[in-house]
């Protein structure tokens, strides 16, 4: 069973947990074991599973590739978002996770996030349950 979410991004860059969000689909999904497949058709944005108790990791990961990998560098792609484009391909478009008992094996601390590297925008997600 497929899902296609929408998230509204508000800043260039951030990490937004849509663990919730996939929790939702899977119980609408009816799929009891199997595997959840979230992935993101976009060239400039990634999905990653990361620690979601403390705020501190999506902010260390952010400076962190910004200082790595900044806007204005002397790129030649002439959008000007080439450090979107590598963040992208570093992190990956996207993630699965096992499904056992209806739930997502995750663990005690992970969530899964939507990571913008090019906002603000209205990006897509396909969640594809099986």
């Amino acid at each position: 069973m497929l899902f296609t979410l929408e998230v509204k991004t508000s800043k260039r860059v951030e990490l937004i947990d849509i663990t919730n969000l996939i929790y939702e689909k899977l119980k609408l999904s009816g799929v009891e074991n199997g595997l959840c497949t979230i992935y993101t058709p976009h060239t400039t944005c990634a999905i990653t599973i990361n620690e979601n108790a403390d705020p501190a990791v999506k902010s260390d990961i952010i400076k962190f590739l910004n200082e790595k990998i900044p806007q204005n560098f002397p790129f030649k792609h002439y959008e000007g978002n080439s450090d979107a484009h590598i963040k992208s391909s570093l992190v990956g478009c996207s993630e699965a996770v096992i499904i056992e008992n209806k739930k997502l094996l995750l663990g005690t601390w992970q969530g899964i996030y939507f990571c913008e590297f090019d906002g603000p925008r209205v990006r897509k997600i396909y969640v594809k349950f099986h």
